[in-house]
């Protein structure tokens, strides 16, 4: 109940000084209140979290394009601590078809799949994917960094993992095919990601480790100093390799006289890729962190790989 009148009652005014020090005081609690709501808003526009079972969610926190995202997380797990494995996919830009080929072996491994999109539209021909976006035409000047298309994968692991509500502070990255010629160079350029094991899975043409062999071939004027090419070496990376990927004339198989070089199918190439990477790190006589494996009875097909691959994700 409302007590008393204010019919035909004439307003009181405020002393000028008066009415200043009122203005005052509603802008301060105007002010003091302005970051809670902006804080209640930046809360209301969370991403959601990742639940259990096969999932997809865009993913558009980096300066790139947004990328499509297509998640497998097996139920029953601690999705707190469970390792996380990023799947890079190969020259068909078909993410999802990766996603839900490493649905059992994650079932089994008890990770999370982590599979991005990086279409043709937005991701161009082999130097825009395959080789990181890092270079502009003939490989003599460099995109800005945050440009590369290698340049979405550490937030895109944050991101992963604040949607999980996790404590992941590492993780391994896989790829097959064109998805491996990603994996392997992006050991190269980008030092500093948060990569427990890296696994290469039957590149068609590699990047050699080697300063002397130019782009995109090897690392000449690639900018990458002898402390970096020590330190890459001597990280846990896996040269997976299906011992049937031995067609030489295989689908989107690199056919220049540089690439034939390295040998005349993927099975070789790869094998080549590995020895010179060894041989050039005893020659300095540093550290070789790398490993080779054989994927019996398996050509190329990364449903053939990810089972054998599951076993190697840390």
């Amino acid at each position: 109940m409302i007590h008393g009148s204010t019919r035909n009652r004439t307003p009181r005014r405020l002393a000028p000084g008066t009415a200043m020090w009122v203005i005052l005081l509603v802008l301060a609690v105007m002010m003091a209140f302005a970051p809670r709501a902006a804080y209640a808003s930046d809360q209301a526009q969370e991403a959601p979290s990742l639940k259990a079972g096969a999932s997809q969610f865009v993913f558009d926190d980096w300066a790139g394009p947004s990328l499509p995202v297509y998640t497998y997380v097996p139920k029953g797990i601690d999705v707190a601590s469970a390792p996380i494995v990023i799947v890079m996919h190969g020259a068909s830009r078909d993410p999802d078809r990766y996603r839900d080929q490493w649905i059992k072996p994650a079932e089994k491994g008890g990770f999370i799949v982590v599979a991005p999109g990086f279409s043709k539209a937005d991701f161009p021909k082999s130097s825009r994917y395959n080789l990181g976006g890092v270079f502009r035409s003939k490989f003599t000047r460099k995109r800005d960094e945050e440009q590369w298309a290698f340049s979405a994968i550490e937030p895109l692991f944050d991101d992963v993992v604040a949607r999980l509500g996790g404590s992941q502070a590492r993780y391994t990255i896989y790829g097959h095919s064109a998805g491996s010629q990603f994996v392997h160079r992006f050991l190269f350029f980008k030092p500093n990601a948060r990569v427990k094991r890296y696994i290469a899975a039957n590149a068609g043409w590699y990047t050699f480790a080697d300063p002397a062999i130019a782009l995109p071939y090897g690392l000449k004027d690639a900018g990458i100093d002898e402390g970096a090419l020590e330190a890459a070496l001597a990280k846990d990376m896996v040269v997976l390799l299906g011992d049937k990927d031995i067609d030489p004339k295989g689908r989107n198989l690199r056919q220049t006289p540089e690439a034939a070089l390295q040998g005349p199918y993927r099975f070789a190439r790869g094998q080549a890729f590995y020895a010179a990477a060894r041989s050039y790190a005893q020659s300095k006589g540093w550290d070789f962190g790398w490993s080779l494996r054989f994927v019996e009875g398996v050509a190329h097909s990364n449903g053939g790989m990810a089972p054998a691959a599951a076993t190697l994700v840390r």
